[in-house]
This record gives structure tokens, sequence and C-alpha cells, in this order.
């Protein structure tokens, strides 16, 4: 090559480098499909176990691996061995308004991903917040299609800037958890493609994930890992999906039906519809052995992609630069905290000399800082709020109470536990152990302790210490099916087995149900010897092997007047109280929807009586989707944490003590009431669940039906004041222009809405088209840019079967949340 034709390459437009790529990749795809037979074509296309696709040395393909997210990566182990960075859950995510924010996240994952050997991350989750009672919002982003879309993008692009394979799901209609797996979801046309389709079409478009996931569910009559028309059609053939299509965990029932309707991978193996089922298919001339091979090339595509295809070119020759997961952690949990009343400047926090701060609530020293079911990773720290504030304040500011526990329940045995699980054979030689992370045991497929196997364990002990934290009588129990021994302190305590009870969804039928079995008097600070031992039943006719139990505890139950009257005088003492309120795993979690929206226990009357007490209550609430607050008007501030991730409490503590502005605006509505919630039908009927509301979800129909909020969708404070002072539209931007008007600097979410002036055609109120965030410092200005996208103009014809652009006039309202608008314009595109 002449230094000319170097030159030449070096600048070479990096689009037609690209191009080259993409050449170069299918040209290895093709080769190597070229030299598969049926069966091995077939195999391919089968997960070999729970994570995992073979790998095929003889066309140099690697073996392609998958984990879970979306707020870390587990890997193919549920151990805390090789401990994963826990961001903030998605809902704190999208309440950033970011989406390079959200690009860094992703960026941190794929780095994750790669030292963790995964090829695939299962992640984002972008089904819709259609009803507060949705039991994984927290794993979703928000109820409006348009940010979802924008924050998933910003998410998949950095996900696969670091060469790993982004996983949108779950496609489509998978909104609500009660009978996830067989339900069918009826949506109109119109509403499945303006908002459920919305952020998966813009996420296609936009950043061009190389895997998405179709979901349990059906959607009007059919199994979505059949869904011929909503895959093959609309996914590949109108959007230009050339990714690679997964099921979810068991999801694929059918080898013809899967296969014709778009499925490309059933996972987990080894035993699924694909693999000998599939081969035997085509060769009974069921299914066409062209159908297999466009499945498998688009396998073959992601291998590529990922780096695993001899031959062929990785999508991603070198990673971006490392990023520091702690510290990226702790910027995304203040960046998605919304702080949503602050009377009288109430927060930040006024920390000078001899000021006191009474921090109280069980959650203040045990946080829960991500969501349950299959978004679980390992941390290698978690800083409570209790941490984080004892570290940012004098020695002497801050005391502690924990006021009211919101869960009465045994959970998985965790602070004060120091655990490992001991797999022995027959003869009660130990084959195999490892570390617990907490009580639960979770090893599905091949996840077992190095040595040990299916065929030879008889038994697995739980085992360790546990030091109190309190004296007086625990509580032990058990979750799991299967027969069990408890001891504490040397002494069996129980023993026996536990059946399968009422449960209605798989997963909480194969988890089994907690129950208390026995209870001990224990002394604060004086360790114990704890033990659980699971006798391991046959597993050999199972499809998927597994081994799913735990050793559960719960402290002493203490007179619930006592322990809000011991916070009433911490509060009363001190010039600030600060109460951290919060949902539980039993809640809000996979699964289960919510029967409704009140924070369990006694955490409504703990706030009630602090507040009564202290004029200066601030309330932090711990959740991952809206919960009741109807003490709302009575305290002085109200701060949004979500699921914070590990770095929650120290975020917390500079949130509060001004070091760093809450930089969150609400990415759902949050309701007064359930009663006042526009869409709460999560339970199918006759397992049919009727989407009638259509596109009114959210703050569509609070506009609609002229009902208010506890707090608009956008709506968030920050530390300093903003004036907006003019706004200019055009058919394809807006311009908005304002100044801080406060004392120190800050961040802006300005927000653009769209509502038609006349004849809506069908559309609801007003919807958002755009947003971006802008930051100045005190008395500066600045100008917010915002494209306005055509599909912002734009209804679905259902008559049609296409994309109509809507005539007349529309006002562009432009604001800082969906009910604060503060400039209007009239525009006729």
């Amino acid at each position: 090559m002449t230094d000319a034709d170097q030159l030449r390459e070096h600048h070479e437009d990096p689009e037609r480098h690209e191009d080259r790529d993409d050449r170069d990749r299918e040209d290895a795809v093709e080769a190597a499909l070229g030299k598969l037979d049926l069966d091995t074509k077939a195999r391919l296309l089968a997960g070999q176990d729970m994570w995992s696709l073979p790998a095929l040395p003889g066309i140099g393909l690697g073996s392609l691996v998958m984990s879970d997210g979306p707020i870390g990566v587990r890997g193919v182990r549920w151990t805390a061995d090789d401990p994963s960075v826990a961001l903030p859950s998605p809902t704190a995510l999208a309440a950033a308004w970011d989406p390079a924010l959200a690009r860094r996240a992703g960026r941190l994952l794929a780095q994750e991903a790669r030292r963790k050997g995964v090829h695939v991350l299962l992640a984002p989750t972008v089904n819709l917040h259609r009803s507060p009672l949705g039991g994984r919002h927290f794993e979703c982003y928000s109820e409006d299609p348009y940010l979802t879309g924008a924050i998933g993008s910003g998410y998949v692009s950095g996900v696969q800037d670091g060469g790993v394979a982004a996983t949108v799901k779950h496609f489509v209609g998978n909104d609500a958890e009660t009978e996830r797996f067989t339900v069918d979801n009826v949506i109109a046309a119109r509403p499945l493609r303006e908002a459920y389709l919305a952020p998966f079409e813009a996420i296609v478009g936009n950043a061009r994930p190389w895997a998405v996931m179709t979901a349990y569910n059906r959607v009007n009559g059919t199994t979505m890992t059949e869904h011929r028309q909503l895959v093959n059609e609309v996914l590949r053939a109108e959007w230009g999906f050339d990714g690679c299509n997964v099921s979810d965990w068991m999801a694929a029932r059918s080898t013809a039906g899967c296969l014709l309707g778009g499925l490309d991978v059933a996972m987990p193996g080894p035993r699924t519809v694909y693999g000998p089922a599939l081969a035997e298919a085509v060769r009974s001339g069921e299914v066409p052995e062209a159908a297999v091979d466009g499945a498998v090339r688009n396998v073959l595509r992601l291998a590529a992609r990922v780096g695993l295809l001899e031959g062929a070119p990785a999508a991603v020759a070198e990673p971006p630069a490392p990023l520091d997961g702690q510290a990226l952690a702790h910027e995304l949990a203040a960046r998605g905290a919304v702080l949503v009343r602050n009377e009288a400047g109430a927060l930040p926090l006024d920390a000078g000399p001899g000021r006191t701060v009474a921090l109280i609530g069980a959650a203040a020293r045990d946080a829960r800082v991500l969501g349950g079911g299959s978004a679980t990773v390992f941390p290698e720290r978690v800083v409570s709020p209790l941490d984080g504030l004892t570290a940012a304040l004098p020695e002497g500011a801050l005391t502690y109470a924990v006021g009211a526990d919101p869960s009465d329940e045994l959970a998985p045995a965790g602070p004060g536990f120091a655990l490992r699980a001991v797999c022995r054979d027959a003869s009660g030689a130990v084959i195999g152990e490892g570390t617990l992370p907490s009580g639960q045991v979770q090893w599905i497929g091949d996840d077992l302790p190095q040595g040990a196997s299916y065929e030879t364990m008889a038994t697995i002990e739980v085992t360790g210490t546990y030091l109190p934290r309190e004296s007086g009588e625990h509580a032990f129990g058990t979750r799991g099916l299967g027969a069990f021994t408890l001891a504490v302190a040397g002494r069996t305590l129980w023993e026996g087995v536990q059946e399968t009870g009422d449960e209605t969804d798989p997963f909480e039928a194969f988890f089994g149900a907690p129950a208390e079995r026995a209870r001990a008097v224990l002394t604060e600070g004086e360790p114990v010897e704890v033990s659980l031992t699971f006798r391991v039943p046959d597993m050999s006719a199972l499809p998927l092997r597994a081994v799913v139990f735990s050793l559960l505890h719960l402290g002493p139950r203490r007179d619930g007047d006592e322990l809000i009257a011991e916070a009433v005088e911490a509060a009363r003492a001190a010039d600030t109280a600060v109460v951290v309120v919060a949902t539980t795993e039993r809640v809000e979690s996979e699964g289960f929807d919510r029967a409704d929206l009140a924070l369990p226990g006694r955490q409504d009357d703990l706030v009630r009586a602090v507040a009564a007490v202290n004029p200066n209550t601030v309330v932090v609430v711990n959740a991952g989707s809206p919960v009741e607050l109807p003490w709302r008007e009575d305290v002085a501030a109200v701060l949004l944490t979500w699921f914070p991730g590990q770095e929650g409490g120290a975020a917390l503590a500079d949130v509060l003590l001004g070091r760093t502005e809450p930089g969150g605006r609400l990415p759902t509505t949050w309701p007064a009431t359930l009663t006042d919630a526009p869409v709460t039908e999560v339970v199918p009927a006759d397992g049919r669940l009727e989407y009638r509301e259509g596109l009114l979800i959210g703050y569509r129909a609070y506009e609609a039906l002229g009902v208010t909020p506890a707090y608009p969708f956008g709506h968030g404070l920050g530390y300093t004041d903003w004036a907006y002072e003019s706004l200019e539209a055009t058919a394809d931007r807006v311009r908005v222009r304002l100044t801080n008007t406060g004392t120190r600097r800050g961040r802006e979410v300005v927000q653009v809405y769209l509502a038609p002036l006349a004849g809506r055609d069908g559309h609801p109120p007003s919807r958002l088209a755009g947003f971006a965030g802008v930051e100045a410092g005190p008395g500066e200005s600045v100008e917010a840019e915002i494209e306005l996208p055509a599909r912002a103009f734009e209804v679905w014809d259902e008559d049609a079967h296409g994309w109509r652009r809507t005539g007349g006039a529309h006002e562009v309202r432009a604001g800082r949340s969906h009910a604060d608008t503060r400039l209007t314009a009239t525009l006729r595109p």
C-alpha cells in the first residue's frame, strides 16, 4: 500500500468504513453458514445451558454468553465472589432526562460485561408504565413512549459502543406481571403503534440494536414468540431490524410457530423447542430449511458483531476509555433524584456548627438499592443513607431511630449474616462450596460451585454466623420446595418439608412461599452459628435443573407505637428530621403486580407523627415507582430517590447538603391516590387484558379527564430558579431562551409539548414532542434547541394501515413539566 493509499484510508469517511465492515461481516456469515449441516444449525439456535449458545470450532464460532441487566451485569453465576456495579433503577435513569448520561451508563455496563466474559446484555426494558400498579415498573423507564425511546436509545448506543450487544425487551406489551406467561393483551392498532411499539421503533431507528427479546404474553391473540406480523413484518421488514431475536426465558412453546414467527434463539437450554425438534420439523416438511438459515444468519451476525466469529471484523475494534463505576453510580443517583416538594427552602439542609439531624426509618439503615427478580446483582459495597450522612456530617450531628419497619415478613438473611453454601454427596463428603451474598441460593442450570453436580449432590447446607443487631426473639424460616433442617446455635429448631402452595405465578410457585419455622432468643453483639440444610431431590427428568431456596430471618418484633415514639423524641430534639420510607421486595418486584400504592407497614403513621413535632421534616422516598404520600402537604420537603443503586446513600448526602443539585424530573405521573390513576386494570379476565383506555395513559389521561395528580409528569425542583424568556417554533425545531435567576449554578430540563388546537383527530390533549437539558450559572442566559420529530405530527391511520400527517394548528408549550407551561406559540406545520 502506498503512502497516498494509507493517507486516504486514515481519513476515510467513518460511514464508508462501517459499510465495508458490514460487508465483510456478511461475507463471513455466509461462509460460515455454508459449512453447517441441518443438525448443527438447529443446535445453534437452542441454548446449550442457562446463559449461552454452543461454540462451533469448525467454523471459528465462539460461545455467545448472555447475562441479565439492566442496572448491572450479574454474569452467569449467582454469587458475590465476582461482584457487580449496581447502578440506580431504570426509573432513576429516566428521571435524569438525559440520553447522553444513559449512554455513559451503557458504556459502563459494557465494560462490566467484558470483564465478566459476557457478550449479550439482556437489557434495556422499554415497556411502558401503563398503570402504576405494574410490579416491574422500576425496571422500565417511563409512561411516555418518546422519553422511553430517547433514554433507551442512549443506553443501547452506550452498551454497543463497548462492543457488547444490547437486547431491547420485552417486545411487546409486557406492561404488567399478572398472568404474564399466558395473558392476551388486546391492544387496538393505533395505541399499539403510537404508544407501545413506539419506543422499540425509536431505538431500532436511532441505535440499531443487535438483539431484541420477545415477551411471554400474547398480543391480540398471538404469542409474541410466534408473532409473524409484529416480528417479521413490522420489526424486521418495516423498521429494518437486522439483529437477533431471542425468547424470554422459557417463553418459546412451539417449534414451527416460533421459527415461522421470527424467533431466532430459544432460551434457556439444553431442552428447548429448537435443537433436535427443529431439525425433525425440517425433515418432516413442517418448516422450510430456508427459515432455519435465516435464523442462523441472525445468530452468526450477532456473533460477528461482538467479535466471536473468525474472519469477521468486530463492530467495535477498541472499546471506549474505562469508566469509574463507583463514581458513575454516585452521579446517576444524584442526577435521578427528584425533589417534588421544597417549602421555604427546607433543602439544602443547613449543616452549620451545632445543627443536628435525626435520621429515621428502617430503610435508612438497610437501604433497598435495587429491585427484585432477574435484575438482581451483588455489588461490592452498598452505601445506605445512614452510612452516607454519617460520613458527611460532623461527629455528634446525626442521630438514628428505626421509627417503623416497612416489613413484618421474613426475608433472605442479610445484614449481620456471613454465609456460605456447602455441597455434600451421599457419604457426607464436601464436593463443592462457595460464599453467598445473602441467605438465598439460586443456582439454575450449570451455575453450581466448582466440583458439585446435580448427579452427585445429596445435600446443600447454608451455614455461617449471625451477629445480631438487636436483642430479643428472632424468627427464622425457609422459602423453597423440599426437605429442610434448620439449626441455630447448634440446636435443630425445625425439620420438615415445604410443599407447593396456591401460588398462581409460575415463578412464585417455583420459588415457594416464605414460611416461619422457629424462633430463638438472641443477644445483640453475640454471634451464633446458623445452618439450613436442603436435601437435593432427583432432577434427572426435569427440562431445566435448578436449586432455589432461602434461609429467612426477621429481627425482634417491637411494639409499633414504641418505635414511633422513639422516632418522635429524636425528631423533636433535632433541627431537621429526615425520614426514609420504602417499599419492600414483597410489595414491588418481578413476578406480580401491586394491589395498591400504599407504603407497607406503619410508615405513613411515622411520617405524620414526626412532622407533627418537627416542621423541618424531609421525607426520602425509596421506591421504584409511585406510592401514595397522604402526608405530603404536612412535610417541608419530599425527595424521590427510586432504587438508588450501590452509592445511593452517598449521593443522598450530597443532595441533602447541597453539594449536588437534585437533577431529576418525573418520568411518570405520581398519583395522589390509586383511585385517581386513570388505568388500574392489570388483572386479566378469562385470560384477556383489554387496553380499553387506548392512548390515554399517564399524563395524557390526567389532562383528558381533568384529574390533578399529586405531582405531574416532568415535575422536579432544583436549587435555583429559572425565567423562561422567549420561544421560537418552526415545523422542525423549537428554541427557548431562559435565564438562571437564582444564586447558584443549576440544570434545567426544558420540555416541549404539542397540543392540537382544533379537531384533535383522536390525539390526546397533548403529548411530549421533545426536551433538552441546559446548564447556566447565576444570572447567565442560555438557549435550548429542541428538534421536533416528524412523528410528533403524525397519527396511525387504522384504515390505511400507515402513518398520516395531521393538519391544523398546534399549540407549542414549553415549560418545566406537563402542568407547568411557561411559554406558548402557535404552529401550523
